[in-house]
């Protein structure tokens, strides 16, 4: 391998998960606030981060929300998956058998991460508490580098000896403060369009992958 450490993120990379929290930020919010946000206007403004960080987001925008929100929005998510369940990515588990050494750092928190793997049969199976790395266990969350470089240490690898899977914009942009390779993974419907892509584009990210194959052939060499 080229890359002695593979860091995915969970939403929207291993699962098509990431469009089940936005729906639930969008109808909350706008029922709270009277916003009349559409899907793509909400992922504008919270894709691809922590509670933590929309929450920091939000109250830079006027919106101020409290604890019993973001416990509601818990809630929200815990059921919609245990009644709907999760999409994994097509092939990520056979790559996922392939790779000699792997973790997961994501802006949710662990008790949730945890029913994500559970739910789709991972939990113990790939991941557990050894290499599984949550936005709880550091000060900042994506878009600051923080979590990345946790798991990095954590897993005893050098930054520039490791590779991120992200399909954020703001992991993304956490990924390259980290100074770690970072493939931008839009392979969920969501990233199907045109104005996500060239923001991408715009930060750099050369590497762009829709499906895991293509994800392979980078991380295996």
């Amino acid at each position: 391998m080229k890359y002695k450490l593979v860091i995915w993120d969970f939403d929207g990379v291993i699962a098509d998960s990431e469009k089940v929290w936005l729906k639930n930020r969008q109808e909350s919010l706008n029922k709270k606030f009277g916003l009349n946000w559409d899907f793509q206007t909400t992922n504008k403004y919270l894709g691809g981060m922590s509670d933590k960080t929309k929450q920091q987001v939000l109250e830079k925008m006027g919106y101020i929300t409290d604890d019993i929100f973001w416990d509601e929005q818990i809630k929200l998510d815990m059921a919609a998956m245990r009644q709907n369940g999760l999409d994994v990515t097509p092939y990520v588990e056979k790559l996922i058998k392939k790779l000699p050494k792997q973790c997961i750092a994501t802006g949710g928190v662990m008790t949730k991460t945890k029913v994500k793997l559970e739910v789709i049969g991972f939990w113990n199976k790939y991941f557990n508490e050894q290499n599984l790395f949550t936005v709880d266990m550091v000060k900042h969350g994506k878009p600051e580098p923080d979590l990345f470089l946790y798991a990095a240490q954590r897993m005893g690898e050098k930054p520039e000896n490791c590779i991120i899977i992200e399909d954020s914009i703001a992991g993304m942009t956490a990924a390259q403060k980290a100074g770690i390779d970072v493939i931008a993974f839009l392979g969920c419907e969501m990233y199907h369009n045109d104005a996500y892509l060239q923001r991408v584009k715009e930060l750099g990210v050369k590497n762009i992958c829709y499906t895991m194959q293509e994800v392979e052939k980078i991380v295996l060499d």
